[in-house]
């Protein structure tokens, strides 16, 4: 008879292998990228697709042994297309375009007529050749769909719903052509909602708001960094301008990544992480021995550059939905930061004042920066390790090229902010006691 502790071993061993069988038996798709053209003409867009019989699991296609049945599988293509179409629906202004054409055809792997629009539309006029060999699962579904539009300026969607139980698994590449001539290329996620090819300056704005405050009210560093910031200010004129410099030194390296002038390479990521918690750091120890909160927004200006960094890699993948809106987008997600800053201020600070109230100033502001200190840390050290993992860069031409242009834009950003805050003290200065109105003291009599 076996030991409870050798049944239950002998029970996680069956259970394991029947996971295991049932996991051969249903493999996941291993190619899920799908290539589209959307092209924009006066009174029609055209839709191309090319979908991998991977992802579609055969289609329901005819086989005869390892191979697709081509010509029984022509008479099915009509359904599998349609089926295609309502998986890749197109919105003309909210409004679901259906499709007054739809051909399609099935393509060899080598076949590389999707490189560019124009092969890759004449689906119609080169239809499978049934002496080709396309094994099971391998192969591409080709479709063309045309659609009746209202106006080439209207403002056209799409989604990808192929394959929705894969959900974020999936791909979809589309290049975008309108009829000014431009192009514009993006990858559009699984499971995401319906995507504005050409979206109106407002929706990009709207969007990229939305962006902001959820990247900054997700981003536990940044809020951290930002919390270090407030723990020992009292005085409202010292957080504007601490809170101010911060805004203006990532929107500085945010713009200039968002225009490609960030330094490359797979390094810089985990160098600018591991920058961020040492921002962390430096803050909070600067809080327990004292901190100059005269000078506070230099050393505030200096991070920020570097928090300007972490957020271009959240806008990375998302400037592509931009349109040709890219300076209202990166504009609007600035916006959307500061707005998310003013929502966690509107929050920390009167728990900052409660908490004075019950635990000593100085004491206060020792206790929580070293907790801040003690995350920060961690932080540190674990992104320091992903850092060295990392390959680093060579001094090349171009590598002092972008060094350079750097160093000179810090320079002049440290150079407006010291006129700005001169210009700030003369301007605004500190308020006085006039001698008139001092209180005096009693002179003491003499004895």
């Amino acid at each position: 008879m076996l030991k409870p502790f050798s049944r239950f071993g002998a029970t996680v061993f069956v259970w394991l292998a029947f996971c295991s069988s049932f996991v051969a038996a249903h493999d996941l798709p291993t190619r899920t990228t799908m290539n589209a053209f959307v092209k924009v003409e006066p009174h029609q867009a055209h839709v191309v697709v090319r979908v991998p019989l991977d992802l579609l699991r055969g289609a329901g296609l005819p086989v005869n042994g390892s191979q697709y049945d081509l010509v029984a599988a022509a008479a099915m293509m009509q359904h599998d297309v349609q089926v295609l179409a309502g998986g890749l629906p197109v919105w003309e202004n909210g409004v679901r375009l259906a499709p007054s054409s739809a051909t399609g055809r099935l393509s060899l792997p080598s076949d590389r007529s999707f490189e560019q629009y124009d092969s890759a539309a004449q689906i119609a006029d080169r239809p499978t050749d049934p002496s080709i060999a396309i094994y099971y699962l391998q192969g591409f579904l080709d479709a063309h769909f045309i659609y009746p539009i209202s106006s080439p300026r209207s403002v056209f969607k799409i989604q990808t719903l192929v394959a929705a139980d894969l959900g974020e698994a999936t791909r979809l590449t589309v290049r975008y052509l309108p009829l000014d001539g431009s192009s514009l290329a993006m990858m559009i996620i699984g499971g995401s909602g319906p995507v504005a090819l050409n979206p109106a300056w407002y929706q990009a704005a709207g969007s990229f708001v939305v962006l902001g405050v959820e990247h900054i009210l997700s981003g536990l560093d940044h809020l951290l960094f930002l919390f270090c910031l407030i723990i020992p200010i009292r005085r409202l004129r010292t957080l504007i301008a601490v809170v101010t410099a911060f805004t203006l030194a990532h929107s500085v390296t945010l713009i200039g990544s968002a225009y490609h002038m960030a330094p490359r390479g797979a390094w810089f990521p985990p160098f600018v992480e591991t920058a961020i918690a040492c921002s962390i750091v430096y803050m909070a120890l600067e809080n327990i021995v004292g901190a100059d909160l005269r000078r506070r927004w230099m050393i505030t200006g200096l991070f920020g550059l570097v928090h300007g960094f972490g957020f271009s890699y959240a806008l990375a993948q998302q400037l592509q939905f931009a349109g040709s809106h890219l300076l209202v987008s990166l504009f609007s997600f600035n916006v959307g930061i500061e707005i998310g800053q003013l929502l966690v201020l509107a929050l920390m600070l009167p728990a900052l004042a409660w908490f004075r109230r019950v635990v000593p100033e100085r004491m206060g502001v020792i206790v929580l920066s070293a907790i801040v200190a003690h995350t920060g840390w961690h932080w540190m050290i674990d992104r320091w390790e992903a850092l060295r993992q990392a390959p680093w860069p060579r001094l090349d031409a171009a590598s002092l090229v972008t060094l350079g242009r750097w160093a000179a834009a810090l320079l002049l950003a440290l150079a407006a902010a010291r006129w700005l805050a001169r210009w700030v003290e003369r301007k605004f200065p500190p308020r006085t006691v006039s001698p008139q109105t001092q209180v005096k003291q009693p002179t003491p009599l003499a004895p």
